[in-house]
C-alpha cells in the first residue's frame, strides 16, 4: 500500500494513485498537470517524513476541472441599533486526479 500526505491549500490530504481530491483553486501548467508537496510518504512498512528524503519524492496530479463550493450565507446583526448586513461567499475549488507518486 503506497500513499502520501500532501500539503495543498492550507490543509493536508491523504492521496493514492488514482484518487480524486478537491483542493483550493490551483493554477495548472500548460499540460494541465500540477505537483503537490509531500509531507509524509508511506510505502508498505517504510515511512518517510524527513525533509531530505521527501525532496526526492514527487506527487503529480492532473486537473480534472474547476468548480465552486456551496454558497455560505453570512449575516451580521446588532440589537437595538438597526444594523444588519448580509453577505455570501463561494470558494473557488479545483478537482484533481493523482497520476503518480515517485
Amino acid at each position: 500500500m503506497v500513499y502520501a500526505v500532501v500539503r495543498a491549500g492550507g490543509r493536508q490530504e491523504k492521496v493514492e494513485v488514482g484518487s480524486v481530491v478537491v483542493l483550493d483553486r490551483i493554477k495548472a501548467d500548460k499540460d494541465g498537470n500540477i505537483e503537490l508537496v509531500p509531507v509524509l510518504f508511506v510505502d508498505g512498512d517504510k515511512i518517510t517524513h524527513d525533509a531530505k528524503s521527501l525532496a526526492k519524492i514527487t506527487v503529480t496530479a492532473e486537473v480534472v476541472g474547476d468548480l465552486r463550493g456551496p454558497k455560505i450565507n453570512i449575516q451580521n446583526y446588532k440589537n437595538k441599533t438597526g444594523y444588519k448586513r448580509r453577505m455570501g461567499h463561494r470558494s473557488e475549488l479545483t478537482r484533481v486526479k493523482i497520476t503518480s507518486i515517485k
